[in-house]
């Protein structure tokens, strides 16, 4: 694939730029440990993680007909924010959006994150200036992001052909389908590697491996 051909960089942001795998496991724990099941490591979560995340609950062994998923999705979430703050960007995702930046390419975010958060995080980080457009979602249980994309693709007028999604799950693929746009994944997100190799086209390492594309 050659970045040349494309205008339009449409980027996932948990995981993909943001380096929140890890700490969303320590999180999942503490609910876990709450409940007294089965704690995660890094290696199961990325192996049962999905989209829907109501599937990923279940993996957990979360019984919804015992307590809903809209009362542990919301715990979960509140464990999320809480700390948010100690996470950082993944090593090269600044010299990414650089790059593109200089090569003169729109960059929009499209994330599962509720919209006013996400919003919120990227001005702390001074990332704002990156990005034309900015796509969260309006709850906090990561639902609606195909129809997220697809709003953003109208109100911005993208040419299709020429637009790019980078992200490092399987439902960003399945984004990417629902658009029809092309699409990369980066194995160091929430996701393992295996699986992405086994279902996706395109998977690279890391983002130093993107811009050398």
């Amino acid at each position: 694939m050659n970045l040349k051909d494309y205008k339009h960089i449409i980027w996932d942001w948990n995981g993909t730029l943001l380096d929140d795998a890890n700490y969303c496991v320590g999180c999942m724990n503490q609910l876990l440990a709450e409940r007294q099941m089965p704690l995660l490591n890094i290696q199961k979560y990325q192996d049962i993680f999905t989209f829907p995340v109501e599937d990923y609950y279940i993996k957990l062994g979360f019984d919804f007909e015992k307590e809903s998923f809209d009362i542990v999705g919301h715990a979960f979430m509140d464990l999320y924010f809480a700390h948010l703050s100690t996470c950082q960007l993944h090593t090269d995702a600044l010299k990414a959006l650089s790059f593109f930046q200089k090569n003169n390419r729109q960059q929009f975010i499209l994330s599962a994150m509720e919209h006013q958060s996400l919003i919120s995080m990227l001005k702390k980080m001074n990332l704002e200036t990156y990005f034309n457009g900015v796509y969260g979602i309006d709850n906090h249980l990561a639902a609606g992001k195909i129809e997220r994309a697809k709003q953003m693709l109208e109100e911005n007028h993208l040419d299709i052909q020429q637009t790019l999604l980078i992200g490092d799950t399987l439902h960003d693929q399945e984004v990417a389908e629902a658009l029809g746009c092309q699409v990369i994944l980066i194995a160091h997100g929430h996701q393992s590697n295996k699986r992405l190799m086994e279902n996706a086209a395109e998977v690279l390492e890391d983002l130093s491996a993107l811009i050398k594309c």
